[in-house]
């Protein structure tokens, strides 16, 4: 989603206070009391949820549910036209870069009183997913139903190739004055035009035919799949409060010297500089085409990589820090109420539905995602392993309690307003890195002028 995408969500989100409420028939007229609409995105999971419809309406035959899929852009597009018009969804999915807005809107219905009523278990959710969903007012606006956490997906073909091993690839340091042995292998990952690797004498940084590292752009506010871990081991936090930010320190020297560090590997022509990472051909299908060694991204993208059939990818875990950790990022969806909904019940019964064990063991089975119930983990391992994964490094840092949340507020866009051209200007060699210390400075004033 573009910045300009983003901040007309944030401005027309900002107006909706008055209208969680009012003319909200969302098709009344239509049909019944008992038929819930649902919004997902993904339609990589549509199948599974079709599936939990099914069981749900056998097990509640008073309630019927009808699933609708929209690519990521029009989801929230549609989603905030329907909050306008009255004719949202009555439950959809929802990220914790979002419901902080909507919650702070009205838009989103409080379910605290629905999980103290029918006594729903918070704690068969894996550690600290439940708490993700409690608004900065302390409400609840969710139950979780999957979760993910980062790797890094490596062609073995090309590792073979630079003699690089499996231990080796998932034994990986990092420091932001050398890289660590994280550099090495990506130095000896990378190949120039004339089959000199980065690691040997005559390599060709301006000539580049696999790079040993893949980029998708200059991670924006939150580097979930770029970044975040290597500021995380290196001593850092997004802002006080986490992860409800209420102070940022993108200007952190601890930050600045490791996005420094993370630019330099494109100065070594290790990593496409922003402009060949962002030229239209997107991260995955340049690793799918053999010019990206090894990309690092999300658990939500097994079923695109599984889908490159020309390349053996494995995974590897994300490299030890200077704080001696392996860290990721842990974030997840949760199942969220319109506030506006006229099926108040039957949308509840729908979103406790989908975060119990039942359904997550349907989502389990498919090996799309990773569930939140942490008793369906089991079978999601299962069919991982079926489909030819070893998930392994996507669970250590949960199992460890080396995981730190999504950054997330209720001025959510505009801290991405900020941020994203702050980094693209940085990775993009039109800044410093100590340029950020501004770009932070301004962020915090627009906490502080929201405050």
């Amino acid at each position: 989603m573009t910045i300009s995408r983003r901040t007309l969500l944030k401005g027309a989100v900002a107006g909706l206070a008055a209208t969680a409420v009012a003319g909200c028939n969302n098709g009344a007229a239509n049909r019944g009391a008992g038929e819930v609409i649902y919004w997902l995105w993904d339609s990589a999971q549509l199948p599974m949820y079709t599936e939990c419809a099914k069981v749900f309406q056998q097990q509640n035959p008073q309630y019927q549910v009808k699933l609708e899929q929209y690519g990521w852009d029009d989801y929230w597009n549609k989603l905030v036209t329907g909050f306008i018009s009255g004719t949202a969804p009555d439950v959809f999915t929802s990220h914790s870069a979002k419901y902080p807005l909507f919650a702070d809107k009205g838009q989103v219905l409080a379910i605290d009183d629905y999980v103290a009523k029918d006594n729903v278990d918070l704690n068969i959710y894996q550690k600290g997913l439940a708490d993700r969903w409690i608004g900065a007012d302390g409400k609840r606006y969710g139950l979780p139903k999957d979760f993910d956490t980062e790797v890094y997906f490596y062609n073995s073909a090309l590792t073979d190739a630079a003699g690089i091993s499996t231990e080796q690839m998932n034994s990986m340091t990092w420091n932001p004055t050398d890289g660590g042995t994280f550099e090495q292998i990506v130095a000896r990952l990378t190949v120039d035009s004339k089959g000199r690797r980065g690691d040997q004498p005559g390599f060709d940084k301006g000539n580049i035919k696999v790079f040993g590292l893949g980029s998708d752009g200059a991670g924006g506010a939150d580097g979930q799949t770029s970044w975040s871990w290597f500021a995380a081991t290196n001593g850092w936090v997004y802002s006080e409060g986490q992860p409800w930010g209420t102070k940022f320190f993108y200007g952190d020297p601890k930050f600045t010297e490791t996005i420094g560090w993370w630019r330099g590997l494109t100065t070594k022509g290790y990593m496409p500089t922003l402009a060949q990472a962002t030229s239209g051909v997107d991260q995955t299908s340049a690793f799918g085409a053999g010019k990206y060694a090894m990309t690092p991204n999300g658990s939500w993208m097994l079923g695109t990589y599984a889908n490159l059939k020309s390349v053996k990818t494995k995974l590897a875990r994300l490299p030890q820090g200077p704080n001696g950790k392996v860290m990721s990022m842990m974030n997840g969806l949760a199942d969220t109420i319109w506030a506006g909904t006229t099926r108040s019940e039957a949308s509840w019964a729908w979103v406790k539905f989908l975060g119990s064990q039942t359904a997550q063991d349907i989502v389990a089975k498919s090996a799309v995602v990773f569930p939140a119930v942490a008793a369906s983990m089991p079978t999601a391992e299962a069919a991982f392993t079926k489909a030819g994964w070893d998930i392994t490094p996507f669970l250590e840092p949960v199992e460890a309690g080396n995981v730190f949340p999504y950054p997330a507020n209720p001025n959510a866009a505009d801290v991405s307003a900020v941020m994203t051209p702050a980094m693209e200007s940085v990775m993009g060699f039109e800044s410093d890195p100590s340029s950020l210390i501004k770009a932070n400075d301004d962020v915090n004033q627009i906490l502080s002028a929201a405050s």
